[in-house]
């Protein structure tokens, strides 16, 4: 009998059930400081959870190529440290109340601290990654934050504004399907990949951070407030326009197309309400065109490596973009 094509989300957690774990006790190793505040930071930021998602492709990555050292534990914590870092500065931006549920880092110990504390993470991201010697895992570190940080100001620059699916595209690329790639890339160099093996392992990353991005973006405008752990349609109160937002400002009347204008403009629901912006994206199918574009990207994740030869942690891979498209927060 052949083997099933992928494998589900229990088996994975299975298959790395001791380095997430060794990797959790890593984290929280190396967000204590000398300094009392980063190291009480540090902990509300790692005790509120998450899903591991992008340390767990790395460490599937370096799998795929039966790598046993040390690094792949390590790196996963370094890109779990830098992704929470972004969070706390992204929150600061977004002026953001709450993170998955509980109060945001920066409305308990204030954003001075907070854009402090972002920074130290940062920095002890880059002090870990050091240890492996790599100039390799250290240039890649390096593009990706530089990458995060023009993604984040390009942001800010479009916030209020009507901007192209191309921009939006260009923007998820660099605050989410960037990350993804290099995770997947970081467990390759670490195995010891071909170039080629590499390209195709990046390419599963920055696809399946793609349709991760839209999918979240979605569920930023369908799903409730208690699944989202946040206030419902976030994105729209900041003033930035997602996928479904933008397909819908293409085919609307200019009196819906006006409705949506104000609030990206006003970053808030002043005579408009979160059903009305429903019901006009209901009315132009854009919800279905942004879930069919994650699911387009989530297969051409799953085709980037199918020229692995079948393993369990191949299947595993070949889940996580259904698992990425099904989520419900």
């Amino acid at each position: 009998m052949s083997a099933p094509a992928t494998i589900n989300g229990k088996e994975i957690f299975d298959l790395l059930r001791d380095d997430l774990v060794a990797l959790e006790d890593e984290f929280g190793r190396d967000t204590v400081s000398s300094v009392g505040a980063i190291t009480e930071i540090g902990e509300y930021l790692r005790a509120g959870g998450g899903k591991r998602i992008r340390p767990a492709l790395l460490l599937l990555s370096s799998k795929l190529f039966n790598y046993q050292g040390r690094g792949a534990v390590r790196l996963g914590a370094v890109v779990e440290i830098i992704h929470t870092a972004t969070l706390v500065h992204d929150d600061i931006i977004d002026e953001a109340k709450t993170r998955r549920g509980r109060p945001a880092a920066n409305t308990q110990w204030g954003n001075s601290k907070c854009v402090l504390a972002g920074d130290w993470l940062y920095m002890q991201a880059f002090k870990m990654a050091v240890q492996e010697r790599n100039f390799r895992i250290l240039d890649t570190l390096i593009e990706l934050t530089q990458m995060m940080v023009e993604g984040e100001l390009l942001q800010m620059e479009t916030l209020g504004k009507l901007i192209t699916l191309e921009e939006h595209f260009d923007l998820i690329f660099r605050k989410t399907a960037c990350l993804f790639s290099v995770c997947m890339r970081l467990g390759a160099i670490l195995g010891g990949a071909s170039p080629e093996q590499e390209g195709a392992l990046g390419k599963y990353g920055h696809d399946l951070g793609m349709a991760f991005q839209i999918v979240d973006d979605v569920l930023d405008l369908t799903a409730s407030e208690d699944i989202l752990g946040k206030p419902v349609a976030s994105d729209l109160r900041e003033g930035k326009a997602t996928m479904a937002v933008i397909h819908a400002l293409e085919r609307c009347t200019s009196e819906e197309r006006e409705k949506i204008q104000t609030i990206l403009q006003e970053r808030a629901f002043n005579g408009v309400t979160h059903a009305h912006i429903l019901q006009i994206l209901e009315r132009y199918g854009s919800v279905e065109a942004a879930t069919t574009r994650a699911a387009q990207y989530a297969e051409s994740a799953r085709r980037a490596i199918c020229t692995f030869p079948d393993s369990e942690i191949k299947r595993a891979l070949l889940w996580a973009p259904e698992f990425v498209v099904a989520r419900e927060k």
